[in-house]
């Protein structure tokens, strides 16, 4: 197909640090061009095949809506569909499918296995989730908090658990210069090497990055407060991890701390009355349906840029 050594692929939000800005000025602009949902088909005679080991409601749809609203053709394979890891190792499944397709997304628990299936496959992949990062998720993350931006006085809040997603969220804000405080129990905070990678893109940024155990001290002036399932899909088995989090859950009281204006953040899906009450998800504040329609529009520019660049410069040229 159209594999070459020197395809780029996104496993970590960082990979693309140096472009994150334009990949989301694009998303903004093409979300709100009426005219280039029937007149641009930069994937056209393309196939992106999408493989999930875990179960998706939000990344399976918006990356095969958003293939299809791009001329390309999706493919979606789920984990009893192919060999991958069983009787064939992935490094094998990469080489094959490198043959049929011209873009590769790839759900799984291991970050190792989306590492593995990057380095021998000659198209790019994109790591649709792992254990250690969600770069999908963070560009929707920061579109809608640039979207949001002319309300937001004050910094972007975490509370919650030191997951795959605070680590891209942190990456993604020291990328843009936004600051970021993240509270976390003892015990579950987010990875040190991922926290040292966002460290050394802000000294360049401004932006500044802090991890504290007490939510209130968090969310205290904050534009936006972000927060996930105390307990991620695979980690069911982990019998007390949800005591932990006492005190974490966002609420009504928790969020009087922020500023008027803070917008409320979500990944999905949620569990409402774990996390955060209905009173805060349904709340004006809440932003997160515009969020989760976020993931197309971030995914469809990641994919454009990846697999048909000069249609994706072309496109940033001409609107």
């Amino acid at each position: 197909m159209r594999g070459n050594d020197s395809k780029t692929d996104l496993l970590a939000i960082d990979d693309l640090s140096g472009r994150l800005s334009e990949i989301i000025d694009w998303a903004i602009r093409i979300k709100n061009d009426e005219e280039a949902l029937y007149d641009f088909k930069p994937l056209d005679g393309m196939t992106v095949g999408s493989i999930y080991e875990k179960p998706s409601t939000r990344t399976r749809v918006s990356f095969e809506v958003g293939v299809s609203r791009l001329g390309g053709q999706p493919l979606t394979l789920l984990a009893g569909d192919i060999q991958l890891g069983t009787s064939e190792s992935i490094a094998d499944t990469a080489a094959v499918l490198s043959r049929y397709m011209d873009c590769i997304t790839y759900r799984c628990f291991g970050h190792g296995d989306v590492a593995e299936l990057a380095k021998h496959s000659t198209v790019p992949v994109i790591n649709a989730l792992s254990d250690m990062h969600h770069p999908c998720q963070a560009a929707a993350d920061m579109m809608t908090i640039v979207e949001n931006s002319d309300k937001m006085n004050g910094h972007v809040a975490w509370v919650g658990d030191g997951n795959n997603v605070l680590h891209d969220l942190v990456l993604g804000c020291a990328t843009l210069g936004y600051d970021i405080v993240f509270a976390t129990p003892q015990g579950f905070e987010p990875d040190e090497s991922v926290i040292s990678r966002a460290l050394e893109i802000a000294e360049k940024t401004g932006s500044k990055i802090e991890g504290v155990n007490d939510p209130k001290q968090a969310v205290e002036g904050a534009g936006a407060i972000y927060t996930d399932v105390f307990v991620s899909m695979g980690e069911e088995h982990m019998d007390g991890k949800m005591g932990s989090f006492d005190g974490f859950q966002v609420n009504e009281e928790l969020v009087s701390n922020a500023d008027d204006d803070y917008i409320f953040m979500h990944c999905l899906p949620a569990h409402r009355g774990e996390e955060v009450t209905d009173g805060v998800m349904d709340s004006p504040n809440s932003v997160v349906f515009d969020q989760a329609e976020n993931r197309m529009w971030a995914q469809m520019s990641i994919l454009t840029l990846l697999c048909n660049e000069v249609a994706w410069q072309t496109y940033w040229e001409l609107r």
